[in-house]
């Protein structure tokens, strides 16, 4: 079987996850991945013995590693590039080396909309995407949004969407951001995420806002939706529990907050503790009338990956949604179906 050759440009917290992924796919083979400048990232990739590649006029040498030469030395050798770098560089990216090269590129959700041809969440419209050059995968959150509200939709058909992310003040490693003691309201109504959701979900209805809080671990989002048909909070549950990539979790279990669900992912021994499933409170989703409410939590360094891996192969249009999914979660450990912790 000839395998799908991939490149990655940037190693940081979702290039190094991405790269990782790539290499348990039987399917595919990873070239190499780009660095800007040395660092411990950088060094990781080399203890890996991963190729790697420079960008002009940001030089690696004289570090103890070898460098296998430029990134346009990269696009040479691959069939495809995964864009990992920080934003706006995607859009900068595929005009300055991507289009030239006449290379296929995944970009990430911090790019806009505009940077792909097409948005991409695999369980919602992966078709869309199939032979596609450029595609766009969503951001953490809207991954977060389109997995559970997909799933909703499917079910009851979804009349409009409300919805609150409370989101991380900044990754684990990131000394640089915050707040440290504060909430910091995103004033802009709505929010991105909502008109973020409909590049993947155009027929629903969202309104969404965002603040951001004095937490490293995961996004919290707060969600009223209401449906087309009546559900019930049993339904929903089981809409959950049948979801793939999306957790159910439970109070009675202690898992009461973002802390618990990331220190049970460290338990089950998921690589770097990462949490890639959606995480659903079954004690807090109710019901009002047509209005089912919920609560989910996203880890925003790991839930995307498994889309670029799908994504690779939607460009490339070698299998359908169903196959993709299914060789991607059992490659990286996920369950098939909803997964409930109780």
């Amino acid at each position: 079987m000839k395998k799908i050759r991939v490149g990655i440009m940037g190693f940081g917290t979702i290039g190094k996850r991405v790269a990782d992924a790539v290499m348990k796919q039987e399917d595919m083979e990873l070239i190499g991945v780009t660095g800007r400048s040395h660092n411990w990232r950088i060094r990781s990739a080399h203890r890996k013995g991963i190729p790697i590649y420079t960008i002009p006029d940001h030089q690696l040498d004289g570090h103890g590693f070898k460098l296998e030469g430029t990134i346009q030395d990269l696009l040479k050798k691959v069939d495809i590039i995964i864009d990992c770098a920080p934003k706006p560089k995607g859009k900068e990216n595929r005009a300055k080396y991507y289009e030239p090269a006449k290379m296929k590129a995944i970009y990430q959700g911090g790019e806009k909309p505009d940077v792909g041809e097409v948005s991409f969440t695999a369980q919602c419209n992966y078709d869309e995407c199939r032979g596609k050059d450029h595609i766009r995968v969503v951001s953490c959150n809207t991954t977060g949004l389109a997995r559970t509200l997909g799933a909703i939709h499917t079910k009851y058909g979804i009349k409009e969407v409300y919805a609150t992310m409370i989101r991380r003040g900044a990754d684990p490693w990131d000394i640089r951001h915050g707040p440290i003691n504060a909430v910091v309201p995103v004033l802009e109504l709505p929010s991105h995420h909502g008109p973020d959701l409909k590049t993947v979900l155009p027929d629903v209805e969202i309104f969404t806002t965002a603040l951001s809080v004095s937490s490293t671990l995961m996004h919290v989002h707060t969600i009223t939706c209401e449906c087309k048909k009546t559900p019930t909070v049993e339904e929903a549950v089981e809409i959950f529990k049948k979801t793939p990539r999306v957790r159910v979790v439970y109070n009675e279990s202690l898992v009461r907050s973002t802390a618990e669900i990331m220190e049970l992912a460290k338990d089950w021994g998921y690589p770097r503790g990462d949490m890639p499933e959606i995480c659903v409170w079954k004690e807090a989703i109710g019901v009002v009338g047509n209005k089912l409410l919920y609560l989910q939590a996203i880890h925003q360094e790991s839930d995307v990956v498994c889309e670029n891996i799908d994504a690779i192969r939607a460009a490339l249009d070698v299998c359908d949604a169903e196959t993709s999914m299914q060789k991607t979660n059992e490659s990286l450990g996920i369950p098939q179906h909803g997964m409930v912790e109780k």
